[in-house]
């Protein structure tokens, strides 16, 4: 099977997921029906079924699906660029340095006077970015050629000390501690089309600049030596493609709250697919990370219904038992 057949049975089953999005509730409406309001709602003869669909259901869809594709995107760029399967930007901090910006947030609650509603997205994305900045910094400064697994160690103290942070601020403020709680869970509910409009066309922008980096990807994904040797200032594209993909999932994460094992499952899978070529690894990686965000929506808030998980719940559910599989396949690789 060629790489464009799989390409289009991806987008069939993305289409499908989709679908199912408008469909699956508390209220059911057909797939027929759900395509007809989709196109032309004003001939659609019941107005609650117009309503739940292109208000409700339909915004909380792409949404999901916009932040699965933005974090599948940035997994797979962590992975090549670190050249660890297991690798993510949850690794280096960013969702750390989210959640810490949210917990401020939350607990002095104050308001930017020119963002508004915005001002947890805001203030939750410029801190995750922050956190990556002074991460990557250190890491340059101890190692001028940001070997990988410098890069990892230093993500991972700057992440456990942010995450210290906030345990603290969270202990200190016990009126707020259920919705920080909640917001480290990751959901979907409550959300509308304003935060489909602001995140779609960043995450958008982000796949398409880092799709501009494919050929330095592949020849990064076979070692830091084959890069040098023809010539890749693997410095500096390592820079460009961590921040970008950092950028990504702190806009994901500024919005909906912090959902893992995403960026890990879906690129994992779609190399598995499409092998190395990021060509294809890329976007089919937002299609399939976007698929699967959706689904997991769809069994947080159906499986226990009429009550929601938090679908970082399920997404976690999903995700750990495929983190170990992969955990144990390198060991008997390297073995």
């Amino acid at each position: 099977m060629t790489n464009r057949t799989k390409s289009l049975l991806t987008i069939l089953t993305c289409l499908t997921i989709l679908t199912l999005g408008g469909v699956i509730g508390s209220v059911y409406i057909p797939p027929g029906d759900v395509i007809r309001i989709i196109l032309n709602p004003d001939a659609y003869h019941d107005p609650a079924a117009v309503t739940i669909v292109r208000s409700i259901r339909l915004p909380r869809a792409l949404l999901a699906f916009i932040s699965g594709a933005a974090l599948s995107v940035s997994g797979a760029v962590m992975q090549s660029v670190l050249r660890n399967p297991l690798a993510s930007s949850y690794t280096i901090g960013v969702s750390s340095g989210a959640s810490l910006g949210a917990a401020v947030v939350m607990l002095l609650g104050f308001s930017l006077p020119f963002a508004g509603v915005l001002t947890l997205p805001l203030v939750g994305f410029f801190s995750g970015f922050l956190t990556i900045i002074f991460a990557l910094s250190f890491a340059a400064r101890i190692d001028r050629r940001m070997e990988n697994h410098t890069v990892i160690l230093v993500g991972m103290v700057f992440s456990l000390f942010v995450n210290a942070i906030t345990t603290l601020i969270m202990s200190l403020s016990r009126e707020q501690l259920q919705r920080l709680v909640l917001w480290q869970m990751g959901s979907f509910s409550m959300r509308d089309w304003q935060a489909v409009y602001i995140l779609a066309p960043l995450a958008l922008a982000g796949t398409l600049f880092i799709l501009h980096f494919h050929r330095e990807l592949d020849i990064m994904t076979f070692g830091e030596e084959s890069a040098k040797a023809i010539g890749v200032p693997l410095v500096r594209v390592k820079w460009i493609l961590l921040i970008t993909a950092a950028a990504m999932t702190g806009s994901v994460i500024s919005f909906v709250g912090v959902i893992g094992f995403v960026d890990l499952v879906a690129p994992h899978v779609v190399r598995k697919i499409f092998r190395a070529d990021h060509r294809w690894v890329v976007p089919m990686s937002a299609l399939a990370g976007g698929a699967f965000m959706v689904a997991c929506d769809l069994i947080a808030r159906t499986i226990a219904a009429p009550r929601e998980l938090p679908v970082g719940a399920v997404t976690a559910m999903l995700g750990a038992p495929f983190f170990a599989y992969v955990y144990l396949q390198r060991g008997r690789r390297s073995a």
